[in-house]
């Protein structure tokens, strides 16, 4: 009977000891998850197209403020200018230097080229979790746009989704000789302004361009084969074996011949600091705001011709999350919360009332003449979210 009372006491014993255990391990899990909400916030470094900004680092600080409190997050942007941005990105993809997110597009940093060669993150499984308001702010034109396989690298950014060529003219070189830029559109129509551009303004160049940049209307399925515009038969052609890139060669040829055309074209990268009379770019509605910034000087445009959709302009502004992030849910995060939190995307986008922006009204915001805080504003996210 006493060996009986002491087994059932050892038994009884070994019960209370394993419930303190079993209760000191639910203890120590519920502090952990505490703790949790309490670590040190995740800093993302983000790359952006465009010029730095005198004020940047002081809207960085309170955008950082901001995120923290919404996803434990800070973020140290960094802009390139547009002239140098494919390049050094390529560096740094190359690299494998470790950073979270980065603007890409079909133009610079290439949103397809860098998918395929595993520079971007594949953001599926993420947008269906931390990114899972995204779907519903995004125009699906733009997903479809952004496949790879089937798969998404980048979040495109809500914005228009037609792309215009166009000339870009120096606005007081086009008022000082009354030049009639909107009637400009071909390669022909520029000749007589190049000219004259030549031989008064020799600190000018009349026309300033690259290697790749070619002003023939061509939709590049796989460069060198795609599509002309204006071919309604759709019929897919090596462009450098048409007449119409023969003529646009000879012609582009006689300009360089004639001094038009900078000398160093074949292997320039569009240096902002060159004055320009007229380039050929790719934009949208305001993107010579853009332009403008960049060069220090305004600038005025006219359509090539008429704005299109195709892949490269769904494209055409897009931010991916590096292969080599070591916090890619937090980047998806942070990715979410620009594009559904306006005040946070018009804090980026125009930097901090009463300094760089007066609000008229809800929607509509005035800005300085001059601007400490004027960055590229398609480059961060969702473009209708924002005042006008």
């Amino acid at each position: 009977m006493l060996k009986h009372k002491k087994l059932l006491a050892l038994i009884l014993g070994g019960v209370m000891t394993t419930s303190v255990m079993l209760t000191g391990c639910g203890s120590s899990d519920k502090k952990a998850e505490g703790g949790a909400a309490s670590e040190e916030p995740v800093n993302l470094v983000w790359y952006v197209i465009g010029q730095p900004q005198t004020d940047g680092e002081l809207v960085e600080e309170e955008v950082n403020k901001y995120i923290k409190d919404k996803i434990n997050a800070t973020v140290d942007i960094k802009h390139i200018d547009f002239g140098d941005y494919t390049q050094k990105m390529n560096v740094l993809a190359n690299s494998g230097e470790d950073y979270d997110l980065a603007f890409t597009c079909s133009w610079a940093f290439p949103y397809l080229e860098n998918a395929r060669k595993g520079a971007f993150l594949e953001l599926n499984d993420l947008l269906d979790k931390q990114g899972a308001d995204l779907k519903g702010v995004i125009d699906e034109r733009l997903w479809k746009g952004a496949e790879v396989d089937g798969k998404i690298y980048a979040v495109p950014n809500q914005k228009e989704i037609a792309l215009a060529p166009m000339w870009v003219f120096d606005k007081e070189l086009v008022e000082k000789y009354d030049i009639p830029y909107q009637d400009i559109h071909s390669v022909e129509d520029l000749e007589p302004w190049l000219q004259i551009i030549k031989e008064k303004e020799p600190d000018f160049v009349p026309f300033y361009t690259q290697g790749d940049s070619i002003p023939l209307e061509f939709d590049e399925i796989m460069r060198p084969l795609g599509v002309f515009f204006n071919d309604d038969t759709l019929t897919v052609q090596n462009m450098y074996e048409t007449e119409e890139m023969k003529a646009m060669m000879t012609k582009l040829r006689e300009y360089y011949e004639k001094g038009y055309i900078n000398q160093d074209a074949a292997v320039n990268n569009m240096q902002n600091e060159v004055k320009r009379f007229v380039w050929k770019a790719d934009g949208q509605p305001y993107a010579e705001n853009g332009w403008g910034q960049s060069l220090g000087r305004e600038v005025v445009t006219s359509p090539i011709i008429p704005a299109y959709v195709t892949n490269n302009s769904t494209t055409g502004a897009m931010t991916a999350i590096s292969a080599t992030s070591k916090n890619p849910e937090k980047a998806m995060e942070l990715i979410n919360l620009v594009n559904t939190d306006s005040t946070l995307r018009n804090m980026l986008m125009f930097g901090l009332e009463g300094s760089h922006y007066e609000k008229i009204n809800d929607k509509q915001i005035k800005r300085p003449e001059k601007n400490s805080y004027s960055v590229t504003s398609w480059a961060y996210g969702n473009l209708f979210d924002t005042y006008v």
